[in-house]
């Protein structure tokens, strides 16, 4: 088989095809060539990987020499380009090829191992890629690479540093996401936890940023992550330290950045397109054909998927704390003492030691442990012109809790009392020693006595209103636990004998008895008036008859004389009238029941 080459220097570009005469063709034409005919291209292939390994051995001897010849290869762009683009090549073609380039990813790891400070960046780069392409297409393991990525993002070269560092966390995610594998799982985990102990602080802090990134994604959340998190803050390295205790302070802010950043990019393809409601599941079983009915329910599913995993991240959101590494400590009480020795020992700054102090507060109120040594280490910062006062006081708070003996806290909290809560202090002052004085006391009632309360009770009638509404707030959580310490202002609780309300009931049913004898007695005399009514008028009746029958001369005569007995009639009914009014008035003076008002009815 006849082939005609032709190879200008070093460059790849004049390739001429097997068997096709003096057809010239470049890298990317010839990969897709060989991608459809891979043994129609074999001796291609031979020409550039010996052109390869040529140039590797160049590298490698100018690597061992240790020296960069001003002439030489290594200062030469051009043929360091030229082995980068061999080595995408050779990566790119090596999966249809399996027997040819079976030495091939060995040969660019070792490359890299042993070569890699002294490679231009461009070239470093560029072999980088092409063992990513490798481990992507499953043809390297990443365990036995993982060292190796690991090193590279400590030679300084952002790029680099940026491709190995996005590419593992990538593909350890990747291999998490199904199912995890707990045998792979571990023996990456073992390489970088033995590169977190070592001392090397740049090979350590790569290691560090490495596990928190995982952990934040909640791809390693074990203990074993969690653990080796946690024992970062013993590194001998300051810069380590603080970056393990800015990482177990600002988890959460960590992890919401990591949930905003995630959002944004995850928004488009999970938003649901359908709203699920008894209409559209139906029309997606029972309506239209089957192929849009496929498509209906394939929808529903999306939609389906999209909300469990909303619960499932707000259900995370809400229980964030739950996965701070602080939370999985194997040895809770021994990482605080430790950390504590170290702080009574260290001679880092102010911010450093705040950061110490803020952590083994947080580990001994999620653990509940008993740290007796660290309240009098805290009490001579509670100043009111001690720098971060109020993170202190926070410190302070949060590592008390109902298991610590009152007599221990005793000392910093008539510390806290009697240099923020006096008369000549500022109200700003007040307030805050007012707030922490009742957070202290609802997690230890036993801290408060009966005249200390009574003294702080007073600043309730202050004109400024923060420290009135802290007064009030610490009388209203104290009454809880101890309700004699600080009794109501308007006396005793009544406590209910009976039921409230039954004298009304007994009241209206009274009322209802004489209402019914009343009407019986207003009946009666309705029935007596009606009587008089009936004879009264029977009487005129019989007089107006005798008068029809005398005459009509006496008419006149009869009725003067009626006239004239109607006037002595009147009168004499106006003198027993008289008469009567006199006795009633003697009788009412005789009996005193009838002092008492008299209760007129109406009809």
């Amino acid at each position: 088989m006849n082939s005609h080459r032709t190879i200008t220097g070093m460059s790849p570009e004049p390739l001429s095809a097997s068997g096709r005469g003096s057809e010239k063709l470049s890298l990317p034409t010839l990969q897709s060539k060989m991608k459809c005919d891979p043994e129609g291209y074999e001796s291609e292939l031979h020409l550039i990987y010996n052109q390869f390994k040529s140039s590797l051995e160049l590298f490698k001897q100018q690597a061992d020499l240790g020296f960069k010849s001003v002439s030489g290869i290594g200062n030469d762009p051009a043929v360091a380009k030229d082995l980068g683009d061999r080595a995408m090549f050779l990566a790119h073609v090596t999966p249809f090829y399996p027997t040819h380039l079976a030495h091939f990813p060995a040969q660019l790891a070792e490359f890299l191992s042993s070569s890699a400070r002294t490679l231009p960046s461009g070239l470093r780069l560029h072999v980088a890629q092409a063992l990513i392409l490798l481990m992507n297409r499953k043809m390297v393991d990443m365990g036995d690479n993982l060292a190796l990525f690991m090193e590279l993002q400590t030679y300084g070269d952002k790029a680099l540093r940026k491709l190995a560092y996005s590419h593992l966390v990538h593909s350890i995610k990747r291999m998490n996401q199904k199912h995890k594998n707990e045998v792979k799982n571990r023996a990456l985990q073992n390489v970088l936890f033995e590169m977190l102990r070592q001392e090397d602080e740049t090979k350590a802090k790569r290691a560090l940023i490495m596990l928190r990134e995982l952990h934040q994604r909640k791809v390693w959340f074990d203990e074993r992550t969690a653990n080796a998190i946690c024992t970062a803050c013993f590194h001998p390295s300051s810069r380590i330290m603080i970056a393990c205790l800015s990482f177990l302070l600002d988890y959460e802010k960590f992890e919401d950045d990591d949930s905003d950043a995630s959002s944004s990019e995850d928004e488009a393809p999970h938003t649901p397109q359908l709203v699920l409601n008894r209409e559209s599941i139906y029309k997606a079983h029972h309506q239209g054909t089957i192929a849009s009915k496929k498509k209906k329910k394939a929808k529903l599913q999306r939609a389906m998927r999209s909300m469990k995993k909303q619960q499932r991240l707000s259900s995370e959101k809400s229980n964030s704390n739950y996965h701070t590494p602080l939370n999985h400590l194997k040895d809770p009480q021994g990482f605080a003492e430790k950390l504590f020795s170290r702080l009574q020992t260290c001679n880092e700054r102010f911010e450093v030691k705040m950061m110490m102090l803020k952590v083994i507060a947080r580990t001994i109120g999620l653990h509940r442990l008993i740290l007796l040594n660290f309240y009098p280490f805290l009490q001579k910062y509670i100043q009111p012109h001690q720098r971060d006062v109020t993170s202190l006081l926070a410190a302070a708070v949060q590592a008390c809790h109902d298991m610590v003996p009152p007599d221990a806290i005793q000392p910093l909290f008539k510390q806290l009392v009697n240099q923020f809560v006096h008369d000549h202090s500022r109200p700003e002052a007040i307030a805050v020693g007012l707030n922490v004085t009742r957070e202290l006391c609802l997690r230890i009632p036993l801290l408060m006595t009966e005249d200390l309360l009574q003294d702080l009770a007073l600043y309730k009638k202050s004109h400024e209103k923060a420290v009135s509404i802290a007064a009030r707030s610490l009388i209203g959580s104290g009454r809880p636990t101890n309700p004699k310490a600080r009794p109501k202002a308007y006396g005793e609780v009544n406590v209910l004998s009976n039921v409230p309300g039954v004298e009304l009931l007994e009241e209206d049913d009274g009322n209802e008895d004489g209402d019914d004898a009343d009407e019986a007695s207003l009946s009666g005399t309705d029935d007596d008036l009606d009587h008089d009514e009936m004879v009264a008028s029977s009487d005129d009746e019989d007089n107006q008859i005798a008068n029809s029958d005398s005459g009509s001369e006496e008419d006149s005569v009869v009725a003067e004389d009626v006239d004239s007995d109607g006037s002595i009639d009147d009168n004499d009914s106006d003198v027993s009238g008289d008469e009567d009014d006199e006795e009633d008035e003697d009788e009412e003076r005789m009996n005193p029941t009838t002092m008492m008002p008299k209760i007129v009815e109406l009809e």
